[in-house]
């Protein structure tokens, strides 16, 4: 038999459709009551209710209530903005898989598996002992870290010139012009001046006789 000839009357899609559930329209619906939504409330309203992550109704979130550790350095610490520095620590008792005379580098320290990568920051931290003499070049390294790598005979150079902190120094006020000191006469004032006796001369002596 030939094929049916294709037509308004006679098309149908590939794959059969599902006309969406309406639901609100009473319990012939299949969603109950109120339609699945509940009662009431902020969920059950029309129109979209989308809420961001963490939203919790309007009380204050738990991301808020727990306590954070705040600071530069510490691990756990909040973003302190775009310019907040990373690095990633290691420490000297981890320097026992070099052998005595090799150069410790970020890429070394690849290859020892002690970092993931050299995109950050490596810093020397002086947990541990170490015996052997090595050449560190790290981007930055602790007060203790470095006393023990010298102690054994290394040496140490920095990858990054450590930042030093600039100090204001508050302005010194003008120091109050110095008044010159009264003289004796004027400590004694007109005071010591009347007692004083006047001095008598010849003239006055001669007029009173």
């Amino acid at each position: 038999m030939p094929d049916k000839q294709l037509n308004l009357s006679n098309l149908s899609p590939a794959q059969p459709r599902k006309d969406r559930k309406r639901v609100g329209r009473g319990l012939g619906s299949g969603k109950g009551r109120y339609s699945g939504r509940g009662i009431k409330g902020q969920k059950s309203r029309s129109g979209s209710h989308k809420m961001r992550a963490g939203f919790e109704g309007g009380q204050t979130n738990i991301y808020m209530r727990l306590g954070k550790l705040r600071g530069a350095t510490s691990a756990d610490a909040m973003p302190i903005g775009p310019f907040r520095t990373y690095t990633q620590p290691v420490n000297v008792r981890d320097l026992d898989r070099f052998d005595s005379g090799d150069e410790v580098t970020p890429e070394t320290l690849v290859e020892k598996r002690l970092i993931k990568n050299t995109r950050t920051d490596v810093k020397l931290l002086g947990v541990g002992e170490v015996t052997k003499k090595l050449t560190v070049r790290v981007h930055a390294i602790s007060a203790s870290a470095r006393e023990k790598i010298e102690g054994a005979g290394g040496t140490v150079e920095l990858l990054r010139e450590p930042k030093v902190k600039k100090v204001r120094h508050r302005k010194a006020k003008p120091a109050a012009a110095e008044e010159p000191e009264a003289t004796t006469e004027e400590q004694e004032g007109p005071a010591a001046a009347e007692e004083a006796p006047a001095e008598v001369t010849e003239d006055s002596e001669g007029t009173e006789n």
